[in-house]
């Protein structure tokens, strides 16, 4: 199995590379150009015109080998599991599709209503959630993580496990704001996933784990910073689903709030700058959320900020293999 493993990691970064290598030049071509937040970071508006929707380049590859891999090893996973994630964090990435074309198409970086993107990501965590249920791969009872106790939770597990699908993958969504962020973050997050999986005999959550690490990996090559292509939303709430979905194939979907840690914080700092805002009149928390841009702000650089986020999920990944 860890050959299988190697081999997806290797296959899948180096697919994504090479579309990436390809279809960059042709994305600037056709002006597919991520338009900039004019309330963002000023120096961002550099950036206007890098070109976005890459993440397209890292999901194909990916199904590309998960379907490869399932037809060569069937026997050492759970393929009709794997796939119900795998589509629905695909489903989550066509989200994304919509929502980059309408932000290409109206110039602006707002696509998609925020009411309409949480709408269909509801659609797509409940029929994850039903499907999963219905085939018998989820239980109402909600491991803690840390207490190392079992709740049984009936009918609220089912809310619950929405909620969270759809808290991360916004969160994912989020972290993707500067170069190379989104992509680190979840490299680590899937680096876990595998040691974790491999220690507990999950080969189907492993094997997922792997295929998203190696398009983690392979994109990062064209998106630290200076980057020449952008995940777009395209990217990012594939991924978000993919890492909640690989914490359902694990077994214990609440790890991922702390292996995850960088996710979390980060929509944290977004709900408590609005409530912040809002009680104070006017005054912020910090000078930009989410908090990456805060840092920036204070004068990090790009890539300070994403070592440092990179450290902070590798720390808090170990103390959840740990004691979770």
């Amino acid at each position: 199995m860890i050959l299988y493993f190697a081999l997806t990691i290797f296959t899948v970064l180096f697919l994504t590379g090479i579309l990436l290598k390809i279809f960059i030049p042709k994305l600037k071509s056709m002006k597919m150009g991520q338009p900039i937040n004019e309330i963002g970071p000023r120096w961002h508006k550099s950036k206007e015109g890098t070109p976005t929707m890459g993440g397209l380049f890292f999901i194909l590859p990916i199904i590309f080998v998960m379907a490869l891999v399932s037809l060569i090893i069937p026997d050492m996973i759970d393929a009709p599991k794997l796939w119900i994630t795998l589509i629905c964090s695909a489903l989550f990435g066509l989200i994304g599709i919509v929502d980059d074309l309408a932000k290409l198409k109206k110039r602006e970086n707002e696509g998609l209503r925020a009411w309409q993107k949480f709408l269909l990501q509801l659609v797509v965590a409940s029929a994850f959630v039903g499907i999963m249920a219905g085939k018998g791969y989820l239980d109402t009872t909600l491991y803690i993580p840390f207490f190392k106790k079992t709740v049984e939770l009936g009918f609220f597990y089912y809310i619950i496990a929405v909620i969270l699908i759809c808290g991360i993958v916004n969160s994912v969504n989020l972290t993707d704001g500067i170069d190379g962020l989104s992509g680190s973050v979840t490299a680590a997050v899937c680096v876990f996933f595998i040691v974790m999986s491999v220690i507990s005999q999950n080969g189907t959550s492993a094997l997922m784990s792997c295929a998203v690490l190696g398009g983690c990996i392979g994109f990062l090559i064209y998106n630290i910073y200076p980057a020449k292509v952008f995940m777009g939303d395209t990217g990012s709430l594939f991924l978000g689903g993919a890492v909640v979905g690989i914490a359902f194939l694990y077994g214990s979907p609440l790890i991922i709030l702390t292996a995850g840690i960088v996710y979390v914080f980060e929509t944290l700092s977004v709900i408590l700058q609005v409530a912040y805002f809002k009680l104070s009149h006017g005054k912020r928390l910090f000078k930009m959320a989410p908090f990456h841009h805060h840092l920036e702000k204070c004068g990090y650089s790009e890539n300070r900020i994403v070592i440092t986020a990179l450290a902070a999920t590798c720390v808090a990944a170990a103390i959840s293999g740990i004691f979770g």
